[in-house]
């Protein structure tokens, strides 16, 4: 039981926020770890979560919701679903691309592990190869991004604090991240034609809002602000015992029927968000240039 709790308490220091001014540093322990690490065991590790997700019902259904979007995202018509609930030209989208952020420290993380179990399984489902899933996370040890290469995922090298401009569509996968890195990513990629190309796998828009002060929300988040009225959300099911991995997820993605709702003066631009009255910001930030 003692392991488990540890687990379940890195898991609430790496969702926690993180400030601002406090310079990032690579702990002896965390030092240790890396050096500690079995690639070999880890990798199993994980693909036994992988095998025990698999038969899990609303895993199931987390695939189907995703490729019924990813259909959406580019514009094929469903065809008839296979006897496993999936669609059958749905498992075969090679233009679609994934880029993951926030995973955490799934070496040590139960919840981690878990969420890269799913990814693993979502990318299988949309048949996305894995080179084409890239990941990043300043938590990552440099034992950890070997796992993720043994496991055939592109690591990134650069924090860029979510502001990637999609270019293709792009499935997203966020699982619990600081709504900061969401809402960087919208102004990255605000206007019609880049928000049409994207799918988030993540917290939904709506709860973060029901869980903030409307008035700071809108002030520090103006882009998840705006983009609530114009997305569309799938709440994504999760079993109880799977409550704290796995809870408030759901599939966005951005009809071009409703983004072409908006007036144009939406789109006009937009300001890079600055964060200025948020002490305790939610994603570690990039090291200043000197």
């Amino acid at each position: 039981m003692s392991d488990t709790g540890e687990e379940w308490q890195v898991a609430r220091r790496r969702k926690g926020a993180a400030r601002k001014s406090k310079p990032i540093q690579v702990s002896s322990y965390s030092s240790c770890c890396q050096e500690q690490l079995d690639i070999g065991k880890t990798v199993k590790r994980i693909r036994d979560t992988v095998s025990e997700l698999r038969s899990e019902v609303f895993c199931q259904l987390w695939k189907e919701q995703v490729l019924v979007a990813g259909s959406a995202t580019l514009s094929k018509p469903p065809e008839n679903r296979d006897t496993d609930g999936t669609t059958d030209q749905l498992s075969r989208c090679p233009q679609l691309e994934c880029v993951c952020y926030g995973l955490g420290s799934f070496s040590s993380c139960v919840s981690a592990r878990f969420q890269l179990a799913m990814l693993l399984l979502l990318l299988d489902a949309g048949q996305i190869p894995l080179r084409d899933c890239s990941v990043y996370d300043p938590m990552f040890s440099s034992g950890e991004r070997d796992v993720l290469r043994e496991l055939g995922l592109t690591v990134l090298t650069e924090n860029e604090e979510g502001k990637r401009l999609v270019t293709k569509p792009t499935l997203f996968y966020l699982m619990h991240c600081g709504k900061a890195l969401y809402n960087n990513l919208l102004w990255k990629n605000w206007s019609t034609k880049c928000l049409s190309q994207m799918i988030i796998i993540g917290n939904s828009f709506t709860g973060m809002m029901d869980r903030t002060i409307e008035r700071e929300f809108k002030r520090d988040y103006s882009y998840v602000t705006q983009a609530v009225s114009v997305c569309e959300e799938g709440q994504l099911p999760c079993p109880s015992r799977l409550i704290d991995i796995f809870s408030d997820t759901a599939v966005i993605t951005f009809p071009t029927s409703s983004l072409n709702k908006l007036p144009q003066s939406t789109w006009a631009e937009p300001p890079e968000p600055k964060y200025q009255h948020c002490p305790d910001l939610e994603i570690i930030q990039r090291e200043a240039k000197s």
